[in-house]
């Protein structure tokens, strides 16, 4: 690997923290994340599974992989099981902080057999965050917001709107930055193609009609920031095709491209520390990165501008541009809140009558409330169902901010924040 030209992760510096006092840690998330990249440079003795000649040594000697000069590093461990729970053993028998690191693009079918709770801390690694990518410059940290006192924001930008939906586009995954045009269109097309033709029968499910996932994905995709039930899911992506399939047809679909971090749904907020009635359960849907699901639907620059109807039809509020650039803006979150230990959901009450975007929730139940505005201007009608949540639950609302494509970052009178995307980091 060519350590002049890697880039720096949010995620390195949750590592830097971790590894001190940890004997082992795992990366997970998708295939071409960063997780080698990340973990190689840690690590001096390097097992990498993923490479057939090295796996297969490593499945006729499986101790092999706890050996070696520290840290060991165990690439892509779910293709030797094993292996996980060498390490745990590992561990038991008091392997010193820092021996370890594992990575996976995949989690077992059983989770409970890899189980590594007290020994092995899993990390999630996503793809690169807008700070991440070099995009605007940082000024309001969603630490800081998520710390309460509702200190001031400022900071300006001069990125407009056409470069977010070049950001939506040019995908998170580290190894397509820099390519454009066909040649990324191309790159897409075979990671998905992958998925399809591969992944799925190497995690044991035999893929008999590939046009059929393909179109499900497609529907999936249509659905991103939609709360949309799975059997509109697969309605949708059957629309004109004869007889439904069954739903134990398109379960597996679901359950599959969520063990290889594809599907990366957001799940609902249901608080434990205020009672707020009538609140709906059903998860906001994403895949792990916008440019997948542009690419699924086919959409180039010019059709999410002009708003040009495509895909299966999923019902939404808004515009296709609005649901992916609310699928960055959910990505950058999710990777900003974890640094901060906090986690990203949603909020829905029963039949639409209040709903917001995301709530950044920590450790101890307390939110920062997030909604996202394809918009360069804020008015009230926008912050109402901010307003709704700050008289529901009072003092357990650290913050409440407006996420925009706009130039300047301020507060309003009210003391809601307005953030235009690009100037928010972790």
């Amino acid at each position: 690997m060519d350590t002049q030209r890697y880039q720096h992760r949010v995620v390195d510096d949750e590592l830097d923290e971790l590894t001190p006092s940890l004997p082992a840690l795992a990366l997970e998330g998708p295939k071409g994340v960063g997780k080698t990249a990340t973990a190689s440079r840690r690590a001096v003795t390097i097992h990498r599974l993923d490479d057939p000649a090295q796996r297969s040594v490593a499945l006729a000697d499986p101790s092999r992989l706890v050996k070696g000069p520290p840290p060991v590093l165990i690439d892509e461990w779910q293709h030797v099981p094993e292996s996980w729970d060498l390490v745990r053993r590992a561990v038991d028998d008091g392997a010193p902080p820092g021996r370890f690191f594992l990575t996976g693009s995949a989690s077992p079918a059983d989770l409970s057999t890899h189980s590594g709770a007290g020994r092995i801390v899993t990390v999630r690694m996503r793809p690169l965050a807008l700070t991440e990518r070099g995009i605007g410059s940082q000024t309001v940290s969603l630490r800081s917001l998520l710390s309460g006192g509702r200190s001031p924001v400022a900071g300006q930008t001069d990125l407009k709107l056409e470069a977010y939906v070049d950001e939506i586009l040019a995908s998170g995954f580290p190894g397509l930055r820099g390519l454009s045009g066909r040649a990324l269109r191309a790159q897409l097309d075979s990671y998905l193609g992958r998925i399809v033709e591969r992944d799925f029968e190497e995690l044991g499910h035999s893929v008999r009609n590939p046009a059929a996932l393909r179109r499900w994905m497609t529907a999936y995709a249509a659905a991103s920031s939609t709360t949309a039930s799975y059997e509109t899911i697969r309605d949708a992506a059957t629309s004109g095709q004869g007889e439904k399939p069954a739903k134990t047809a398109t379960m597996p679909y679901r359950d599959v491209l969520e063990r290889l971090w594809i599907v990366d749904a957001v799940p609902a907020w249901l608080p434990t520390r205020n009672r707020i009635s009538r609140l709906s359960a059903p998860p906001k849907h994403q895949l792990a990165d916008p440019a997948l699901a542009a690419r699924l639907l086919g959409v180039d620059a010019k059709a999410l501008l002009d708003a040009t109807p495509v895909g299966p039809p999923i019902p939404r509020d808004g515009t296709l541009l609005g649901a992916l650039f609310e699928s960055v803006v959910t990505l950058d979150l999710r990777v900003y809140a974890q640094a901060a230990e906090a986690t990203v959901k949603h909020l829905r009450t029963h039949g639409g009558e209040h709903e917001i975007d995301l709530i950044v929730e920590r450790a101890d139940g307390r939110v920062v409330a997030v909604e996202v505005k394809l918009a360069r201007n804020v008015d009230d009608s926008d912050v109402r169902h901010l307003t709704w949540l700050a008289n529901q639950i009072g003092g357990d609302l650290l913050d409440a901010i407006i996420i925009t494509t706009g130039d300047e970052a301020y507060r309003r009178r009210d003391g809601i924040a307005v953030i235009p995307a690009a100037l928010l980091g972790p």
